[in-house]
C-alpha cells in the first residue's frame, strides 16, 4: 500500500471566552472563524450547487472528472445507496440520469477524502488537543485507518488488532452479564438492514432492550402519532403520490438543505399543476424557487417557482394553525354539506369524528391567531386550497417532531388528512420525511427499545431464546442512566452520540463515567474525545467502498422514507486494509461475546438449519443474514431475491391502500390541546437548525449560503425588534442562556443576526447550541427532546 497524503497541519484554537463554564470537554471550541454576511438567497440549486460540488470534490482530494464519475453510482440500481438523507430514488429514471443533490455530493466527499487519521495523526495529537478542534477540522482530519484504544490515563488513543479489541468489549460485557441493562447499545440511521439485525439480535441474546437509535431524537413523534392513529409510524405516500398531489404542504421543514432531492419530486409536481404551501418560521430558499442543476431547461432558463404561499408559523404555533384551517373547513362543511369533508371515508374508514368536531368548534379565534402567529385570512385561504384539490399530501420533518407536543402535531395533521379522505388514495397522505437514510429500516428489522410482540415473537420462532420483553432505555433515559452512573458499557454502531443529544454537558459527563465507551466510525467525532475509563474506535467501511467477505463480494440493503428495500454496492476500494463493515463488527464481536461467557449460545437459527448460531459464517455472506430476516420479520418474504431486483421490493403499508386493521379496522380522530407556552418578558424561542453545510452532526464546511451567512455557525438569527429591544445591533456579540428545572444553561461568544422570523422567536445552529437543549423536555408520548422550542434569553456578551 502506498502512504496516504500527509494530513493537513493542527489548527491553532483561541482559548473560549471567559464566560463560558470551564472544563466542559464535550463543547465544540467557543471561538469565532470570520463572519460574512450577505443577503439570502431566493433560490436552491443552480451554479452555485455545481460549483459547491465540484469543490468539495477537491478538496476531499479527487479530481472533477474521477469525483463525478463515482457519484454517478450514488443512488443507481447498481450502486451505492447516499449515505445521507432517506428520499427516495426514481427507479424509472436512475438508469440514465444521475441522481445525487449537492448534499449527496458532500457526504460521498467526506467518506471519499484522500486525508486519512491513521496512527501517525493519534500519536501527534492527544485527546485534549483535540477538544480544541472544531467539528469542522475534526472531520477534515480524514478516514479512520485501523482499531483505536484508550486505556484509563492514556493521553492518547494509540493502534490495536481487532482480536485484541474485539476480546477487551466481550470481557467488559461478560463482566454484566448477570446485569444486562448496564450496557447500552445505540445505532445510528446510516447502519445497514443486515447490520442493524445482526446487532438486535446479539443486545436481545446478551438480555437487554437498551437500543436507543437516532430515530428517538428525530421522528419518534412521527412513529408515535401515526401509529395510535393509522396503525403504522411511517408514511402512507409513494413518490409518484408526491409527484401527482395537486396540493402539497410542506410543514417544519427545509427540504433545499436537509434533503435536497426532494426539491426534484416537488419541481414534476409544480409542473404538473400542484400548489404547494411552506409553512415555517423561516423562508428557505429550497422552498421559494429550485433551478435543478442536472438539467439543461432549468440552467438555461428560470428556476421553477415552488411555494405559492408561505405560512410564517410562529415556533410551537402549528396546532393553532392546523386547527384554524379545520375550523374554516369545517365551516365550509356546514354552509355546504358534503362537499368538503369526505362524508363517504369517514363514515367507513374512521371514527371520533363527532368529537373531534365537537372540540374543535370550541377553540376561539383570536386564540388560535394569537398562539399560530397566522391571521385568519391565511388560515381561510388554505383552507380554501385544502377544499379545492382533494389529492393532498403533508410532509414534514423535525419542526414538528421535536416538541414537546411532537406526537400531537402529528396527531393532528392526521385529522386535516382523514377529513379530507386524503390516506389511501392516489396522489394524497402523510409523508414525514427521514433525515437519515436508513433510520427507518433500522426500526423496521429491530432497533427498537420497546419491542412489539410481534419482534419478540419471531425472534423466539427463529431462534428458540426468548427475548427480553421489558422495555429498555431509549435516549433520554440512557442519558440519565449513564449520568447517575449506572452504565458501564456504551456502544455505539456509527453516529456522534454527544454532539446529536441535547444537554451536552450531562452526556459528556455520563460517558466519562463509563467503564468502557465503544465507537463504530469512519472519522473522527466528538465522541471519540469524552471517552470512558477505557475507550475503543472501531473504523468501519463506507457505503461506497467494495465489501469482500469469505463468501464474496457482498451488498447490503437499506430502507427509504416511503418504505422501499434496496440493495446498496460500494465499488471503491477501502482507505484502509484495516476496515471491516458493520455486519461484519457485529458477528465478530457477537462471537468474542460467546467465547468470553458474556453471551449464550443461539441454539436454533430457523433456515439455516438447527443447532449452535455461527456468528462469523452470518459475516461471511450476507445472503444469510437476509434469510434470517425474512423469516424473523413479516413483510420481507423472499428477500434475497426480491432485493436483487432493480429497485428493490416494497413493504406492505395498510394504510396506503386505505386499511386500518392495525388500529381496528378505523383511523382515529383525535382531539390535542393547543400547546401553551410560559414566555416571560424578554424571553424567546429558540429552534436548532443545521446549515446548509452539514448534515445532522457532520460539519462539512462553515458556510450557509441559502441564508447569506458564509465562514461561521456561532450565529443567532432574530427579529431585528427583537435586537433593538437588547440594545443589539447586525453582529453584536451576545451570550443565550436557557432555564428549565431550576437548571441555568449558558453557551457564550455568538453573533446576532437580524433575519426574516417571527418576534419572540430565534434560531440558532446545532450542535453548537445543544449546551440549551434541556434533557427533561421533550416529547409527550415519544420522548423525543424538544430542541426546536427552547425558552431562551440573549444578551450582549458579558451581560453589558
Amino acid at each position: 500500500m502506498s502512504d496516504p497524503p500527509p494530513n493537513p497541519a493542527p489548527p491553532s484554537p483561541a482559548p473560549a471566552p471567559a464566560t463560558d463554564p470551564a472544563g466542559e470537554p464535550g463543547r465544540p471550541p467557543a471561538r469565532f472563524t470570520g463572519l460574512s454576511v450577505s443577503a439570502p438567497a431566493t433560490e436552491a440549486g443552480g451554479l452555485a450547487a455545481v460549483t459547491s460540488t465540484l469543490r468539495h470534490l477537491r478538496d476531499a482530494g479527487l479530481g472533477p472528472v474521477a469525483g463525478m464519475s463515482a457519484l454517478r453510482k450514488m443512488n443507481q440500481t447498481d450502486g451505492f445507496d447516499c449515505p445521507g438523507c432517506a428520499w427516495p430514488d426514481p427507479d424509472e429514471k436512475r438508469s440514465f440520469l444521475a441522481e445525487y443533490c449537492e448534499n449527496g455530493a458532500k457526504a460521498f466527499a467526506e467518506e471519499a477524502t484522500t486525508r486519512r487519521a491513521d496512527a501517525a495523526f493519534w500519536a501527534r495529537h492527544a485527546i485534549e488537543e483535540l477538544r480544541g478542534w472544531s467539528d469542522h477540522e475534526l472531520g477534515r482530519a480524514g478516514r479512520l485507518t485501523e482499531p483505536l484504544l484508550r486505556r484509563a490515563g492514556d493521553t492518547h488513543y494509540r493502534p490495536v488488532g481487532w482480536d485484541e479489541a474485539l476480546a477487551l468489549a466481550a470481557g467488559e460485557l461478560a463482566r454484566i452479564r448477570h446485569a444486562p441493562d448496564r450496557a447500552v447499545f445505540y445505532t445510528s440511521g446510516r447502519t445497514s438492514n443486515e447490520a442493524a439485525f445482526l446487532y438486535q439480535l446479539f443486545v436481545r441474546r446478551f438480555g437487554t432492550n437498551n437500543l436507543p437509535d437516532c430515530s428517538n431524537m428525530c421522528h419518534e413523534s412521527s412513529g408515535v402519532g401515526l401509529s395510535e392513529t393509522i396503525g403504522i409510524g411511517k408514511g402512507t405516500v409513494t413518490l409518484r403520490d408526491v409527484e401527482t398531489a395537486r396540493l402539497i404542504m410542506v410543514m417544519g421543514q427545509n427540504p433545499g438543505t436537509n434533503h435536497p432531492r426532494m426539491l426534484t419530486a416537488l419541481q414534476a409536481a409544480k409542473r404538473a399543476g400542484a400548489v404547494i404551501i411552506a409553512v415555517n418560521p423561516l423562508p428557505e430558499a429550497g422552498l421559494i424557487a429550485f433551478r435543478h442543476p442536472q438539467h439543461l431547461r432549468d440552467m438555461l432558463g428560470g428556476a421553477t417557482r415552488l411555494a405559492d404561499l408561505w405560512v410564517r408559523v410562529r415556533i410551537g404555533g402549528d396546532i393553532a394553525f392546523l386547527k384554524g384551517v379545520m375550523r374554516e373547513l369545517d365551516e365550509m362543511e356546514r354552509r355546504a354539506p358534503a362537499t368538503v369533508f369526505d362524508r363517504g371515508f369517514l363514515e367507513l374508514r374512521t371514527e371520533g369524528i363527532d368529537a373531534f368536531l365537537a372540540d374543535l368548534r370550541r377553540h376561539d379565534w383570536a386564540d388560535l391567531e394569537a398562539e399560530s402567529g397566522v391571521d385568519r385570512l391565511a388560515m381561510r385561504r388554505v383552507a380554501e386550497l385544502v377544499a379545492e384539490r382533494p389529492e393532498f399530501v403533508v410532509t414534514w420533518a423535525m419542526g414538528l417532531t421535536q416538541h414537546r407536543h411532537g406526537v400531537a402535531n402529528v396527531r393532528e395533521i392526521v385529522n386535516l388528512l382523514l377529513l379530507r379522505g386524503a390516506i389511501g388514495r392516489p396522489g394524497a397522505g402523510a409523508c414525514p420525511v427521514r433525515g437519515h437514510s436508513n433510520v427507518q429500516g433500522d426500526r423496521t428489522v429491530g432497533i427498537c427499545e420497546r419491542p412489539p410482540a410481534s419482534l419478540l415473537d419471531g425472534i423466539e420462532r427463529t431462534f428458540g431464546f426468548a427475548p427480553p420483553g421489558e422495555h429498555g432505555m431509549d435516549t433520554v433515559a440512557a442519558i440519565e442512566a449513564m449520568e447517575r452512573g449506572e452504565v458501564d458499557v456504551f456502544l455505539a454502531m456509527g453516529g456522534n452520540w454527544l454532539s446529536a443529544t441535547p444537554d451536552t454537558d450531562r452526556v459528556a459527563a455520563g460517558l466519562a463515567r463509563c467503564r468502557l465507551t465503544v465507537h463504530v466510525s469512519t472519522k473522527p467525532n466528538r465522541s471519540h474525545l469524552v471517552p470512558g475509563a477505557m475507550s475503543l474506535i472501531l473504523p468501519a467501511l463506507g457505503r461506497s467502498e467494495r465489501d469482500r467477505q469469505a463468501g464474496g463480494e457482498q451488498f447490503v440493503s437499506v430502507e427509504n422514507s416511503m418504505g422501499i428495500v434496496h440493495a446498496s454496492r460500494g465499488d471503491r476500494d477501502p482507505a484502509s486494509e484495516h476496515l471491516r463493515s458493520e455486519p461484519w463488527i457485529v458477528a465478530h464481536l457477537a462471537a468474542a461475546m460467546q467465547r468470553a461467557g458474556a453471551m449464550s449460545a443461539v441454539d436454533r437459527a430457523g433456515p439455516l438449519g438447527e443447532g449452535p448460531l455461527d456468528w462469523t459464517a452470518l459475516a461471511e455472506d450476507y445472503a444469510r443474514i437476509r434469510d434470517l430476516i425474512e423469516a424473523t420479520i413479516p413483510g420481507f418474504e423472499g428477500y434475497d431475491r426480491r432485493v436483487r431486483e432493480p429497485g428493490g421490493f416494497e413493504l406492505p403499508n395498510g394504510p396506503r391502500e386505505g386499511v386500518f386493521d392495525a388500529v381496528g379496522g378505523r383511523a382515529k380522530f383525535t382531539c390535542n390541546p393547543v400547546p401553551r407556552f410560559e414566555q416571560a418578558d424578554g424571553e424567546l424561542r429558540m429552534m436548532t437548525i443545521r446549515s446548509h453545510d452539514q448534515f445532522n452532526t457532520t460539519i462539512y464546511g462553515l458556510d450557509d449560503r441559502y441564508r447569506g451567512i458564509r465562514g461561521e455557525r456561532r450565529v443567532v438569527f432574530m427579529h431585528e425588534a427583537d435586537m433593538a429591544e437588547r440594545g443589539l445591533r447586525a453582529e453584536s456579540v451576545v451570550d443565550i442562556e436557557s432555564h428549565f428545572g431550576g437548571r441555568v444553561r449558558r453557551v457564550a461568544g455568538w453573533l446576532a443576526i437580524p433575519y426574516d422570523i417571527p418576534r419572540g422567536c430565534c434560531a440558532t445552529y446545532f450542535p453548537e447550541a445543544n449546551p440549551l437543549v434541556p434533557l427533561e423536555d421533550h416529547a409527550e408520548g415519544s420522548r423525543t427532546p424538544a430542541s426546536k422550542l427552547v425558552m431562551v434569553r440573549v444578551r450582549a456578551a458579558g451581560g453589558g
